[in-house]
């Protein structure tokens, strides 16, 4: 690194930063956040009393078991990069359902955002590939 800062936001998409380029690091932001979130379908109060709220509680588990495969095969697109691909595209539709049940609950923009984000950034991980 010979003392240089590097700043990830500065770099365009496809430059290097210390060996991976930034399409890398945003994979793994997709696995850990799908991980968390689809693991925390199956055992928190809170995504329980959240999917009750969504008037759809009867498919939490499906949802979480969904995040947690789409993950998984996000992963093993490192050395499969289609089925990380098919993986990806596959998160993004169940993020785009996700924001189609906010807006017709009426949710805030703001607890619309992280569902959005999440289609946009599966999709563009799905578009550019691995």
């Amino acid at each position: 690194m010979n003392g240089e800062v590097v700043w990830i936001v500065s770099c365009d998409f496809g430059d290097e930063v210390h060996g991976w380029y930034i399409e890398t690091y945003l994979i793994w932001l997709n696995v850990i956040s799908f991980l968390v979130f689809g693991g925390a379908c199956f055992v928190a109060r809170y995504m329980r009393d959240e999917y009750q709220r969504y008037g759809v509680a009867r498919y939490r588990i499906m949802v979480g078991a969904l995040q947690v495969l789409g993950a998984a095969g996000m992963l093993a697109g490192f050395w499969l990069p289609w089925l990380g691909q098919f993986s990806a595209a596959g998160l993004a539709l169940l993020m785009l359902c996700g924001v189609v049940v906010r807006l017709k609950i009426k949710d805030t923009l703001w607890q619309t955002m992280p569902a959005a984000v999440y289609m946009l950034l599966s999709g563009y991980i799905a578009w550019v590939g691995y």
